[in-house]
């Protein structure tokens, strides 16, 4: 997946849990033992996070073998990623790749299926994730985003021009900023202009400005059905997304109205994949190899 996380954010995730050292493992008097860790499927999985959690464990100090890729779906049971090191190396990387690797692919799966049902009814449409990640971990949530199929919707502020209500406050409503219109377009020449509106009527109202993308807020799928089709007619390639409220029990309801976008943040928000992750002092774990390894 094409995401850049630095060293820095590896480090930063590895400090988070591992201050100093283990001591635990320091107190056992077992941190110099040789050993292996795995990490496999509980259940049908779309993985992410295996290449970062890899670097983790590098970065300790272990040799990590890769041997499936973030955004590959593996069925339950599947060994994805194995490390061999010190004992108090796998230690420490323990919690923290596990924790990566559970909830990036859990983001990743819910992706995958929300796409799929989506395009069942609908194979142009396009599932699109919000800002709403937890801070911090932006780069990684997009990572999963794109490993289960989806795309982010906006990766900043800086990215697209989108004027909401609370823009709309500032400048007296919507004929504010419709008077606006050109002098948007001439200071953003190579961006598209979007606006949401949260009704039909503003809808019409700014596709007869020429708007690039309207975006509808928390309508319903029998409103969107009926608003679609009119806008169209008025501005044929405009591009149309319905956000608010879209989550994986009514995508299909929504993917049905015709709109281009299903802008949410669902994906985001649920249970973490099921990870099982094996530590094994060296001499017992000779049955654990993986069947193909891109070693790091």
């Amino acid at each position: 997946m094409p995401v850049f996380i630095s060293d820095e954010e590896i480090e930063r995730f590895i400090r988070e849990d591992v201050a100093y050292f283990d001591l635990t493992t320091f107190a056992l008097g077992i941190g110099a033992l040789p050993g292996r860790i795995t990490f496999a499927t509980r259940h049908d999985t779309v993985v992410c996070g295996v290449e970062e959690a890899g670097r983790v464990l590098t970065k300790l100090g272990a040799i990590a073998d890769i041997a499936h890729a973030s955004g590959e779906r593996l069925p339950a049971g599947t060994l994805f990623l194995a490390a061999t090191g010190p004992a108090q190396t796998l230690h420490q990387g323990w919690k923290v790749a596990v924790n990566l690797l559970e909830y990036a692919s859990g983001i990743a799966t819910r992706a995958r299926a929300m796409v799929d049902a989506a395009r069942s009814v609908n194979p142009a449409v396009g599932v699109m994730t919000t800002r709403k990640t937890f801070p911090g971990s932006r780069a990684l949530a997009i990572k999963a985003v794109l490993s289960g199929g989806a795309m982010p919707h906006r990766l900043g502020l800086s990215e697209t021009v989108l004027a909401f209500d609370q823009h709309l406050a500032f400048l007296g409503g919507l004929p504010g900023l419709l008077r606006q219109l050109d002098d948007v377009r001439r200071t953003c020449r190579e961006k598209l202009i979007g606006i949401e509106v949260t009704g039909p009527d503003d809808a019409l109202t700014v596709a007869r400005a020429g708007v690039d993308v309207i975006q509808f807020d928390k309508l319903a799928p029998e409103t969107l059905a009926e608003i679609v089709p009119r806008l169209r007619q008025i501005r044929p390639h405009v591009v149309l997304a319905a956000a608010g409220g879209i989550a994986l029990d009514n995508v299909r309801a929504y993917a049905t109205t015709g709109v281009d976008l299903l802008v949410t943040s669902a994906l985001y928000f649920g249970k973490p994949a099921d990870i099982e992750a094996k530590l094994t002092p060296e001499s017992d774990a000779a049955g654990s190899a993986l069947p193909t390894t891109r070693r790091r």
